[in-house]
């Protein structure tokens, strides 16, 4: 289990339980509609200041139970894994898509690991998602490589998992994606390279969330509450569209101590955008944007407020701002954030 502890702040109700055990409140699933607009609901009232992380324990992948050679053998395990299963991927390259169904436990869950070496190839940059993580709970993938697909790894309806050590590149659209409803996750210590390769603009390193225009082909019209995720200590540059896009819909979660380079930004203007509500972004270091370091967006009436901002590093090298809120509304700048070669300067509120 992956253990969580905290420096400061007060955990309230279910996000102590959450952030310490991994453990969360459920989403529900939704049929496709295309026939509605989305329904964003009773406007949310924004949550109270985030919890600040001090730090996590990566997972370490047990003695393997069950060692897979071929794409054939990978695809057949991972249709039927059993809880405390150790699924060891052997060096070389698996060329498919690859789904994982079936949930571990809390005290069981499922491993699926390999080395660098150990290569899921998904086909093509046109060719759908080289790894899905499908309605499942408390899995562990770590450390292997994902290339060579339209998105990396996609995780729908997924709860309490662990997604550790990747190395995600080559890909269509984005690399990591957390959606409908999968809450409570962490994504944690991947490098995350050239994305965006079938268009920039759909090229992020980590996306949480979906956005409103897609509410009603995905959460049946509702917003995808994809809550409590952590993303942290990953190391993500190369990527034409945001490194880290945070949807409307996503609350409580939290972005920590990432490192971005935004050399090969065109489809986005800024490394980190937030458009959820109650998230953390602390101790990110950023070098190289078109425009801002940081921005918050409201897309839909009452989302994107209610985040904190504080000890971060934008190294900006453009015309914009380290931290560019959109609107200012309840999100808070810590002064100390930091800022270089921001044509704006640090923000455009006041710090505190």
């Amino acid at each position: 289990m992956l253990a969580l502890t905290w420096r400061r702040g007060v955990v309230v109700g279910a996000l102590l339980s959450c952030a310490l055990l991994l453990a969360a409140c459920s989403g529900s699933s939704g049929t496709s509609s295309h026939h509605h607009k989305p329904n964003p609901g009773p406007v949310p009232t924004p949550p109270p200041r985030p919890v600040v992380p001090a730090g996590s324990q990566r997972v370490s992948c047990p003695t393997a139970t069950t060692t897979v050679h071929n794409a054939d053998e990978l695809m057949a395990t991972l249709s039927h894994p059993q809880p405390g299963q150790s699924i060891r991927i052997a060096d070389g390259t698996y060329t498919g898509k690859f789904v994982g169904t079936g949930s571990g436990t809390a005290q069981q869950p499922i491993f699926l690991c390999g080395d660098s070496g150990a290569v899921l190839d998904g086909g093509g940059i046109k060719a759908g998602y080289a790894l899905h993580l499908d309605g499942v709970s408390w899995w562990r993938l770590v450390g292997f490589t994902v290339r060579n697909g339209q998105k990396g790894v996609v995780a729908d309806h997924t709860q309490h998992t662990v997604i550790q050590g990747l190395q995600v590149s080559g890909i269509g659209d984005e690399a990591i994606h957390l959606r409908t409803f999968s809450s409570d996750n962490v994504v944690i210590g991947n490098s995350v390279s050239n994305t965006g390769l079938r268009r920039d603009k759909f090229g992020e390193g980590v996306y949480v969330g979906t956005a409103e225009s897609n509410w009603c082909k995905l959460t049946n019209c509702e917003p995808d509450n994809s809550d409590r995720n952590v993303v942290r200590d990953n190391t993500i540059a190369g990527t034409r569209a945001e490194s880290i896009d945070i949807k409307e819909g996503t609350t409580s979660g939290a972005i920590v101590d990432n490192t971005f380079d935004g050399t090969a930004l065109a489809g986005a203007d800024s490394w980190v955008d937030v458009k959820g509500n109650g998230w953390l972004i602390e101790g990110n270091t950023g070098h190289k944007s078109p425009q801002d370091g940081f921005q918050t967006h409201q897309v839909v009436n009452g989302w994107g407020t209610g985040n904190t901002f504080t000890r971060n590093v934008a190294d900006v090298d453009g015309p914009g701002y380290g931290i560019h809120l959109a609107p200012i509304a309840t999100n808070k700048v810590s002064c100390d954030n930091k800022a270089s070669g921001a044509g704006q300067g640090l923000t455009n509120t006041k710090c505190a």
